[in-house]
């Protein structure tokens, strides 16, 4: 059999096409191989919920993800497979997302009778800072931020509603305005009763002082601060959240199997090898030259 120009591009455009396949399955490996080191260094269950933008094919239109219910789906059955006395480690990455979602993962959490820990590498705002909540330890990088769990009605903040209403007569308050508000403290006191649920959690101990429980709760659901306000390692440790600033190596390593998806140029480069301190030159020895001989 003769094989022409024709024949080997039709076999080059058929291994072009698995290319892409063949690349998801070595990264999917990748992870999998990872998850099961990080596993036998903590002998603990390990869940990542990672949550990057990413972009439609073709289009190149940005879709970011947020927790959903099948998020709490897969992660309610990652829980439910591990024994009661195996550790949970929670790697957490998110933007934050439902209600609904949310809440019956931190549920499912505090109910795990052995230690649970939850990893920020980066970010954990919301919803991420919820389930940050319902962990017994919660370990940061040292530039990594949580954020509030104030209720969002649409676009607006519910603290925010409710000062509206304050301050003005109730007869300027359109119907719709009321009922908003109404809406809005229902989920402010729905927000704050869960809260104080998972910081009052004493399984398998108590994680928060009993006196500094108000105070968690008053900062992260009263709309002190705008939704998107990042609450530092120093911020988190002084209202009295059980933080621990160091991640282990290997998280950073895991995050490196989920990288941003690029659509084009990247917008952030460097080489990505640790450098060593430079050495400092030695000082000068000799007779100093005299003054204005630099000059010349």
């Amino acid at each position: 059999m003769n094989f022409n120009f024709f024949n080997l591009f039709w076999i080059f455009l058929f291994l072009a096409s698995l290319q892409p396949a063949w690349q998801r399955r070595a990264t999917e490996f990748r992870r999998v191989q990872a998850l099961r080191q990080f596993e036998q260094q903590r002998n603990s269950r390990v869940i990542f919920l990672i949550h990057r933008q990413e972009s439609i094919s073709l289009l190149g239109i940005p879709l970011s993800r947020y927790i959903s219910i099948e998020d709490s789906e897969q992660v309610l059955r990652a829980i439910r497979l591990t024994p009661p006395d195996v550790p949970i480690d929670l790697i957490l990455h998110t933007p934050g997302g439902l209600v609904l979602a949310t809440e019956q993962i931190a549920r499912a959490l505090i109910r795990h009778r052995a230690k649970v820990t939850v990893f920020v590498p980066h970010y954990a705002m919301s919803g991420g800072t919820m389930l940050a909540l319902a962990a017994d330890e919660i370990v940061m990088d040292e530039n990594a931020v949580l954020g509030p769990v104030d209720p969002q009605l649409g676009n607006l903040a519910a603290a925010s509603i409710l000062r509206v209403v304050d301050q003005k007569p109730i007869a300027e308050i359109d119907d719709q305005t009321l009922i908003m508000a109404d809406l809005s403290r229902k989920a402010i006191a729905q927000v704050q009763r869960f809260v104080r649920t998972l910081l009052e959690d004493v399984v398998p101990q108590p994680k928060v002082q009993p006196d500094k429980v108000d105070g968690i709760v008053d900062m992260l659901t009263t709309g002190r601060v705008t939704h998107d306000y990042p609450i530092t390692v120093e911020e988190a440790t002084k209202l009295g959240l059980p933080i621990t600033a160091g991640l282990p190596k290997m998280i950073y390593n895991i995050m490196d199997l989920y990288p941003q998806p690029q659509g084009g140029r990247p917008s952030v480069q460097y080489i990505p090898l640790p450098y060593q301190p430079r050495i400092p030159l030695p000082e000068p020895k000799g007779r100093p030259l005299p003054e204005g001989a630099q000059n010349r």
